[in-house]
């Protein structure tokens, strides 16, 4: 079997951050959260790293993360590029978001030849969650349906004290297989508890604490990607012409589409670490709190890259 690589998107860091030189660093050594996922997928056995990014953002981010990188893997990089639209469709006037996350992974389509796992830029994952899906990947490969994977987290070890975050929320079976996922977009932490809102903070529904919810750390075959084709124009010309300016193609809505079509299984790897991320500003603090304690525990070496 190929060996799995590891597919980061990227595209959004940009503009997140009102450009990638204003990108803190989360420890004393000058690196960034994409740093530790980089790092504890290698220690996994990851090899190769494909970097999907915006071509405006291409000669910072190799300044920044992405020479550092190639000292240590293989590294390739791809554009995700808004006029990149099947034959017929056009990018409508005035849109400026990026298509989303499964157009994210779907430029990868002409350099992706077998396994391969998906991360956000920004989210830090933990050691396990990295060990987990390559090993899976390794062990495993479609039959009569697509087989995948997912590393899911409790709800409340992935929200932030200081806004809204979105997340797929789950819905596991006893077996430890995915049975539905629901995009929420706007999930606030209340109290000691997480709910959602779908139109703009009018009404609320409370999750329940125990939900699992994805961060988009997933394990595919390449199988996805011609399925992601496919679904891309449906989504173009169903979706996306009832809100042009922001819809958005939403990987974990095309996976749950396979799983109620009965195409696909995807097993749930259930990681008990805590999510850190920097999705505010006043994030920060918690996120450089949590790095110094990994390493004095020796998670991670004080210098991550000698």
């Amino acid at each position: 079997m190929t060996e799995p690589v590891l597919v980061i998107m990227a595209a959004g860091m940009g503009s997140r951050y009102g450009g990638l030189k204003q990108i803190d660093p989360v420890d004393g050594q000058g690196n960034l959260i994409i740093d530790f996922s980089i790092y504890d997928a290698l220690r996994a056995g990851f090899k190769k790293v494909i970097f999907i990014i915006k071509r405006e953002i291409e000669e910072d981010f190799k300044e920044r993360i992405g020479n550092r990188i190639a000292e240590k893997a293989a590294v390739e990089y791809i554009y995700q590029e808004l006029d990149n639209l099947p034959e017929g469709f056009s990018v409508p006037e005035d849109r400026k978001k990026p298509w989303g996350t499964g157009h994210a992974v779907l430029s990868c389509k002409e350099v992706i030849k077998g396994p391969f796992a998906v991360i956000n830029a920004d989210d830090y994952y933990g050691r396990q969650a990295f060990s987990m899906i390559y090993d899976t990947l390794l062990s495993t490969g479609d039959n009569d349906k697509f087989q995948y994977a997912m590393v899911g987290y409790g709800l409340m070890n992935t929200l932030t004290e200081h806004g809204h975050v979105a997340r797929g929320v789950c819905r596991v079976d006893a077996d430890g297989m995915l049975k539905e996922i629901e995009e929420r977009v706007h999930i606030e932490k209340q109290g000691e508890h997480g709910a959602f809102t779908e139109d703009n903070g009018s009404t609320w529904q409370t999750l329940d604490d125990a939900s699992i919810v994805s961060m988009n750390l997933w394990g595919f075959h390449e199988s996805i990607l011609s399925v992601l084709e496919a679904k891309f124009k449906d989504f173009l010309e169903n979706e996306a012409v009832l809100n042009p300016l922001k819809a958005e193609y939403f990987l974990p809505s095309v996976v749950d589409g396979l799983i109620k079509e009965n195409k696909a299984e995807v097993k749930v790897l259930k990681s008990p670490d805590k999510w850190y991320g920097v999705t505010y500003k006043e994030d920060k603090e918690r996120v450089v709190k949590a790095i110094q304690e990994f390493k004095e525990k020796g998670i991670y070496p004080e210098k991550l890259w000698k």
